[in-house]
């Protein structure tokens, strides 16, 4: 029976927190966004792809293979490769018209007939430097494969075989085409999921204290943990239903992208997840004492959290010291299964342990915040 009756009031003050926060237009706006225009624009706007590079061409050489190399640059990738005399270079570069500047040599064609592999001198613009990176890496294929081929044309004509000593298979897994936005828009969602529930339990709490309404409720027969609960699967709830939506309607829909997974077996390991990051929201929201506090609070912690979970760079990159730190945080073990469930399709088969260890960390956080908060609560009420 008491039971029955602690499990009425978790329920009851989540629909207080429900209603709650459908009067903070600000905070649904910032839901909205979170979970729409913001992952549709970093999934289209921020690419990791090369699109329309500008190129320019020094072409002492003017031969029929330095012509078929200028041509070889086509879009979406670069744009129409600008011929440009020698002296122009470091101007242009100085003004920023061009990111690569390419100088083929004279006699090029007939060095390479010959055999004497001539160099050729690219320069690149390394302030847009993730554009610098891949385009390097692009011309330097195109230029293999067009020199490859024209050079197999020529002795073949000539009677002789061109076989390469090594013949190399590409194959992408998972993303085919390496499209970026297929990457972006899925980390966005599980990004966001860790951002807005810190920020809506903790804003929750934040907000009963300015409010004045806590007072109210401590004169009530309530436990500090059905107040701590309510706000964990309220403002959890909304986070769950905005993730799901997100996932099928703008990731899945907008920008038709294919998830290998089960997206309930995701949903679910994102369950446990949210148990840790709002008692994260509720325990930072216990030491500040107000937004302007909680917010800062928020960008300490949750910063570095998002760069070293593995979303940007694999753990294995980071320190020895750093990846056994990490290991203890739960936002590790979310992307590690998250990304297995929605790009590789992977099962609870494989993915159990990390589903294991979000819920062992995340449940003992979730009892230290509880202490944490019920002493706060203690303090309020002296």
């Amino acid at each position: 029976m008491k039971l029955r009756y602690r499990l009425e009031n978790i329920y009851r003050l989540g629909i207080k927190e429900l209603f709650s926060l459908r009067q903070d237009v600000v905070l649904l706006a910032l839901i909205v966004w979170a979970f729409s225009f913001a992952i549709y624009t970093a999934a289209t706007g921020l690419s990791h792809d090369l699109h329309n590079a500008s190129i320019a061409v020094v072409d002492q050489d003017r031969s029929q293979l330095s012509t078929r190399l200028r041509d070889a640059f086509e879009p979406p990738y670069f744009k129409k490769p600008v011929l440009i005399n020698y002296s122009q270079i470091d101007p242009m570069m100085d003004s920023g018209q061009y990111t690569f500047v390419m100088v083929i040599p004279t006699d090029f064609e007939a060095d390479v007939i010959a055999g004497r592999n001539p160099d050729v001198q690219l320069n690149i613009d390394a302030t847009a430097m993730m554009q610098a990176g891949i385009g390097e890496s692009y011309i330097n294929n195109i230029f293999s494969q067009e020199i490859r081929t024209w050079v197999g044309g020529k002795t073949q004509a000539a009677g002789e075989t061109a076989q390469s000593p090594v013949d190399l298979v590409l194959r992408y897994a998972f993303n085919p085409n390496a499209e970026s936005s297929w990457f972006t828009s899925v980390m966005e969602i599980i990004n966001n999921v860790t951002m807005l529930s810190i920020i809506l339990a903790g804003a929750a709490l934040i907000r009963e204290r300015e409010h004045g309404t806590i007072e109210h409720l401590l004169v009530m027969p309530l436990a500090p943990f059905e107040i701590m609960m309510a706000k964990v699967w309220s403002n959890g709830l909304i986070i769950l239903a905005a993730a799901a939506l997100s996932l099928v309607l703008v990731v899945e829909l907008m920008l038709k992208v294919p998830i290998a997974g089960s997206e309930t077996l995701f949903l679910a390991g994102t369950v446990l997840y949210l148990f840790f990051a709002t008692a994260l929201g509720i325990f930072l929201a216990t030491l500040a004492q107000s937004m302007p506090q909680f917010g800062l609070l928020f960008i300490l912690v949750v910063l570095p959290m998002r760069l070293l979970s593995g979303g940007y760079t694999p753990t294995e990159s980071q320190p020895p010291l750093m990846q056994w730190i990490m290991a203890f945080v739960p936002s590790t073990h979310y992307v590690k299964f998250a990304q297995s469930i929605l790009y590789r399709g992977a099962g609870l088969e494989i993915v159990w342990p990390e589903f294991a260890m979000v819920a062992g960390i995340g449940g003992l956080f979730f009892a230290f915040a509880a202490f944490r908060f019920r002493k706060s609560i203690a303090v309020m009420r002296t």
